[in-house]
């Protein structure tokens, strides 16, 4: 069951072919700002908060896939954009890949970064469902010490990525534990995805292994990966240099 599409927080850099960057669990917009600064004089650039996150509405209820791609959509309407590169991490990647199934038309471009498509397994299903009973105890506490190392070996983005893990609401972090819980199975569908698809993991990701990006690849028409050394689960803060790039020969190929 989809809810009623939020209006979602949103910003834009520079102009050209558009290309809408969508943040994991529980982030911001903000961990794209790097790659931002790279990417503004070659393309329109729109990062936004997901429903539940950073300035956009905090409604209860359902944060499955689904619906937050409706939200995605909604934006796309009213900035009038016929169609978008979307690109989504970790979570923003399930939420793109929604997307990509329900709104084909709407895509000229899909970026996966950190993410995968399967549909979890039934220990790590869970393991969220765990995780959900832990926040109602602990708040925010429990998704930092249950998951925070596992983002990122760098001091300076775990500091960061800590404090946006702080400022989410409890009702919203254990909704989309549940919605990625129950989120779709996308393996079958990667091979129906007609759009240049670049998918982007970082080598030393303790969250998703690089093992399920080339998973990807392997079913996708038009998909190539992009491998970055030295970098976990936050590439986008750890390597943003590389991201922009692996970006640009995305928005080359539309």
């Amino acid at each position: 069951m989809t809810q009623e599409p939020v209006s979602l927080y949103y910003e834009e850099h520079g102009q050209g072919k558009p290309i809408i960057l969508i943040h994991g669990f529980p982030l911001d917009h903000s961990i794209w700002n790097e790659v931002v600064q790279q990417l503004a004089d070659k393309a329109r650039v729109i990062t936004l908060d997901l429903r539940g996150y950073g300035a956009s509405p905090k409604p209860e209820g359902d944060y499955s896939m689904r619906t937050m791609a409706d939200d995605i959509l909604t934006l796309m309407d009213r900035l009038g954009l016929e169609k978008a590169i979307v690109a989504g991490h970790s979570m923003g990647g399930y939420i793109t890949l929604a997307f990509a199934k329900a709104y084909p038309q709407r895509l000229s471009g899909v970026g996966l970064v950190a993410t995968q498509a399967a549909a979890d397994l039934p220990e790590r299903r869970q393991a969220r469902l765990i995780l959900v009973d832990e926040i109602k105890r602990k708040g925010p506490q429990a998704v930092i010490h249950a998951t925070l190392k596992k983002y990122s070996r760098n001091p300076e983005v775990l500091k960061y990525t800590q404090e946006l893990m702080q400022k989410a609401a409890p009702h919203v972090l254990m909704a989309c534990l549940r919605g990625m819980a129950d989120r779709e199975d996308m393996m079958d569908f990667l091979k129906e995805i007609s759009v240049p698809t670049v998918v982007i993991a970082g080598e030393q990701d303790d969250l998703i292994p690089i093992e399920r990006s080339l998973e990807v690849v392997e079913r996708l028409q038009r998909g190539w990966m992009v491998a970055i050394p030295n970098a976990g689960h936050m590439p986008m803060m750890e390597a943003p240099q590389r991201v922009a790039s692996a970006f640009i020969e995305l928005l080359q190929q539309t």
